[in-house]
């Protein structure tokens, strides 16, 4: 059997699966792992992958299970030295101004419970095929998947990055760090911030506040690196507080990797594999992005391999090109900004906490997810143009809608569906009919002092918002990963935006 799309590995290969399958795509997921992750890996989910999972419709279901931070503090000579979080709290258009702490297997296990019969476990790719018309792949197991696009997301020594012959190069600073998950009986004044520990003027031990109570420790240490050693670490940096190891339910060690795939298209962007995840970047853990960085790569992909292979009688010339082109520009320069902001983080570390957190404070729109933006880049994706805070290539502002039959606020990425692209008509437009209805979806926005009863059309949903102003008018055309593709005067100005993409 044929599919659309072939996944193989990880919580970025789930969600692109789980994206994919909604917009209607046949999807084979393959991972190596015997099943589901169950213990550690990645710990938080910023501000940008909450929105995200807004729009996914799974936040609500991760919410009750983590905790909320939004505080990093600084910790030495057996007082706190700091606390700052103005990084979050001065966050504008969004909802949710904090990291979510939640382990790893948990977001794994909710997306794969929702992708139930379409991920097989224990099958780990020995052979990647491309032709001009096809993907296939045979794993160790026997057996062989034949699809039009496949994802590698299989990790950092990903077999689909080799088998596309793309480069993985960066540096290896001579750092390895130890990490537990564990459960710790202390007289520590707990709190749920993160902190950063600094002794003799270095700051190499960091404890994440993790849901259940657990806690994550990061250690860095020289020489021989075990668990007893980062255990003792651990308690001369919380001195002269008492610690006592309860229960380790995960232990591991890393060495910090900064690379980056020369591709994350094969056949030099013209092909039909691509890379996500840690196949196709890897940085030190240090700022909490790798996950997060893994859900953008997804979010930003699926919906350009679902118009590519639902709407392929629709699209222009040069257009699936473009689409896809783009996705490799977009994030393969993101990629390299996280890495960069993660080297100065790790690099810190053997500095003082101030310095680490002024890092931190310096870098904020990369760990908070909310600063990442594609204008700039030469992306054929974004038209550059703007108006206000809304600007081309920036992330779409998570407003505060209100509509006469609904109390209370209404934030604007809750009213979304992924896979079509958002107009947003702000002010008084005439009324208009999409020449795109079966690839965008058309808002009207109108100010407060409006009466918006009426005025909705089968075409349209109408909202009011305190922010429109009553003589402003002018649209606002969003992607689907719900970054801004284009700003104008009208709507048609937006639908020429499709136009370019798509045949009337």
């Amino acid at each position: 059997m044929t599919n659309d799309e072939l996944v193989i590995g990880g919580p970025t290969g789930l969600l692109t699966g789980l994206l994919l399958h909604r917009l209607g795509v046949s999807v084979s997921i393959l991972d190596a792992k015997p099943q589901s992750l169950d213990l550690g890996r990645a710990d938080a989910l910023n501000a940008r992958t909450q929105q995200y999972l807004t729009v996914v419709g799974i936040l609500d279901e991760l919410l009750p299970l983590g905790l909320k931070c939004n505080t990093s503090s600084t910790f030495g000579d057996g007082d706190f030295i700091s606390r700052q979080n103005n990084w979050w709290v001065s966050l504008e258009h969004t909802l949710h101004k904090n990291f979510l702490m939640i382990g790893q297997p948990v977001v794994e296990q909710i997306l794969s419970n929702r992708l139930d019969g379409l991920v097989h476990y224990g099958e780990q790719v020995e052979m990647l095929l491309e032709t001009d018309d096809f993907v296939e792949v045979v794993t160790k197991g026997g057996r062989t998947v034949r699809a039009k696009y496949a994802l590698g997301a299989d990790g950092a020594r990903s077999t689909v990055r080799a088998a596309i012959g793309a480069t993985f190069t960066g540096t290896k600073p001579e750092m390895r760090w130890a990490v537990l998950d564990t459960f710790i009986n202390t007289n520590f004044p707990r709190c749920p911030e993160i902190i950063t520990f600094q002794l003799n003027g270095q700051s190499r031990v960091s404890w994440i506040p993790r849901e259940r109570g657990l806690c994550r420790f990061y250690v860095l240490l020289d020489g021989e690196v075990t668990q007893e050693r980062a255990e003792e670490s651990i308690k001369k940096h919380l001195a002269p507080y008492r610690t006592e190891f309860v229960k380790t339910e995960w232990y591991s060690t890393f060495d910090v990797k900064e690379r980056i795939a020369s591709t994350f298209i094969s056949r030099d962007g013209a092909g039909r594999v691509f890379l996500a995840g840690d196949a196709a970047h890897v940085h030190s853990v240090n700022g909490g992005q790798g996950l997060n960085t893994g859900i953008a790569d997804a979010f930003s992909l699926a919906w350009r391999l679902a118009l590519v292979i639902n709407k392929a009688s629709r699209l222009n010339k040069g257009a699936v090109r473009n689409l896809l082109q783009s996705y490799d520009i977009e994030r393969r320069q993101t990629a390299q900004g996280v890495i960069d902001v993660a080297a100065a983080l790790v690099r810190d570390t053997v500095h003082t906490a101030k310095q680490y957190v002024g890092t931190i404070e310096k870098n904020a729109g990369y760990i908070t997810g909310m600063g990442v933006a594609y204008d700039g880049m030469g992306s054929p994706a974004v038209q550059e143009s703007g108006h206000g805070v809304w600007r081309a290539g920036k992330r779409c502002p998570d407003v505060i809608l209100s509509k006469p039959e609904v109390d209370g606020d209404i934030w604007l990425y809750s009213q979304v569906t992924y896979g079509k692209f958002l107009i947003l008509a702000i002010g008084d437009h005439p009324e208009q009919v999409l020449a795109h209805e079966d690839v965008a979806v058309l808002f009207n926005i109108l100010p407060s002092s409006a009466n918006a009863e009426g005025v909705a059309t089968s075409k349209a949903r109408t909202f009011t918002a305190d922010w429109a102003e009553p003589k402003e008018a002018f649209a606002v055309l969003v992607r689907p990963d719900m970054y801004i593709g284009y700003v104008g005067a009208d709507i048609e100005s937006c639908q020429r935006y499709l136009d370019r993409l798509f045949i009337r």
